[in-house]
């Protein structure tokens, strides 16, 4: 038997099968409008606390490799599929995406109308939800009434891997161009890999980084990553990063985007149902260019009572909410949505290269 219920907390019970780790759970329930890239989504600490939905109908058709996660784990909670591949076909495939939650202990569930699902979201926003095994979805909702807000959770602190991302990519170039301090919020494994290429040597730091041993290292330049939950949970880092604003050059990646825009006095609010695929748009408001951008957020930076101190750069197309800022005279940037994206799009790659020029900027006006 492996009949079981996505259940939300509209009071909404969607039937499917179990697959993977048949242990119940909850988050907040999210979608993803992505073609592929399902294990860059599953192991990005992004996703932490949430159940994510593929709006893809298939998925697990290129099956699992080791060579293309975003951090050591799976970090959704759960996971919602119209269908899984049971046999996958692709050179680099090593297990189905079955097997792999089954490893890492995740539940999910198939077989459902997950178009459904979806629009319920878009209608009456992101909710909490749980995955249940069972006949009976009483004992789901049950369960569901008691468990806290996503909005509640300081999620960023316990998704930290900078031990092991130190010893991977710390010390990995020799004879470095630049130091760079990573303030790992959730680090996206990507975000390391393209620092690497622009000649950096990293260390990495948790979002409730010692300062002193941030200034004893004496970076080039600051980047603070994305990661999960809301900014509003996270005052302690904001007030950090407000005490190193004058000393370093930075750069913030969505949820850092979002700290860096409350370091400097701006509010941040939930979206409905965030942005969360691979194409989005986005117009860059200084050249006048419009990108197709991956992004996955849930929350976003106000525009109205900025501070005069910064410039919003890029701005989305669907709904004209913030997607990029600079200071206007500090060596300072943020995008919303992610340059780094695996599998894709590469377009916006040439934001780290920015960033790599205000570091660049600094050293000679110093």
């Amino acid at each position: 038997m492996n009949e079981g219920y996505l259940i939300l907390s509209d009071g909404s019970i969607y039937k499917g099968k179990i697959f993977g780790y048949p242990k119940m759970t909850y988050g907040e329930v999210v979608f993803n409008t992505s073609m592929t890239g399902y294990q860059e989504i599953l192991t990005d600490p992004s996703y932490r606390g949430q159940i994510v939905i593929q709006t893809y109908p298939m998925i697990g058709n290129y099956g699992i490799n080791d060579l293309i996660s975003e951090s050591n784990k799976i970090q959704v909670a759960g996971y919602v599929v119209r269908h899984h591949e049971t046999i996958p076909s692709h050179i680099t495939s090593e297990t189905t995406i079955d097997e792999f939650l089954k490893r890492e202990k995740i539940i999910g569930i198939s077989d459902l109308d997950t178009r459904s699902v979806v629009k319920k979201i878009r209608s009456k926003g992101v909710m909490n939800g749980v995955i249940y095994k069972g006949l009976d979805p009483e004992e789901g909702i049950k369960f569901l009434e008691s468990v806290p807000s996503y909005d509640s959770l300081d999620l960023a602190e316990g998704v930290s891997n900078k031990e092991s991302l130190n010893i991977k990519y710390g010390k990995s170039i020799t004879n470095s161009s630049y130091k760079i301090a990573v303030i790992d919020c959730g680090v996206k494994e990507n975000i390391l890999k393209l620092l690497n290429k622009r000649n950096c040597e990293i260390e990495i730091f948790s979002s409730n980084f010692d300062l002193k041993k941030l200034k004893e290292y004496n970076p080039d330049g600051i980047l603070i990553s994305p990661g999960p939950g809301d900014p509003k949970n996270m005052e302690y880092l904001v007030e950090k990063i407000a005490n190193l604003t004058n000393d370093y050059p930075m750069f913030g990646i969505c949820l850092g985007h979002q700290i860096l825009a409350r370091s400097f006095g701006a509010n941040t609010f939930k979206l409905k149902f965030g942005h969360r695929g691979g194409n989005q748009p986005v117009k860059d408001l200084i050249s006048g260019k419009v990108y197709i951008t991956a992004q996955n957020h849930g929350y976003a930076v106000e525009s109205n009572g900025i501070s005069n101190d910064l410039e919003i750069t890029h701005v989305n197309l669907n709904d004209e909410t913030v997607s990029g800022i600079k200071h206007k005279t500090l060596p300072i940037m943020g995008i919303q949505y992610h340059s780094e994206a695996s599998p894709g799009p590469y377009d916006n790659e040439y934001v780290f290269d920015e960033f790599i020029n205000l570091i660049n900027s600094k050293k000679d006006n110093n």
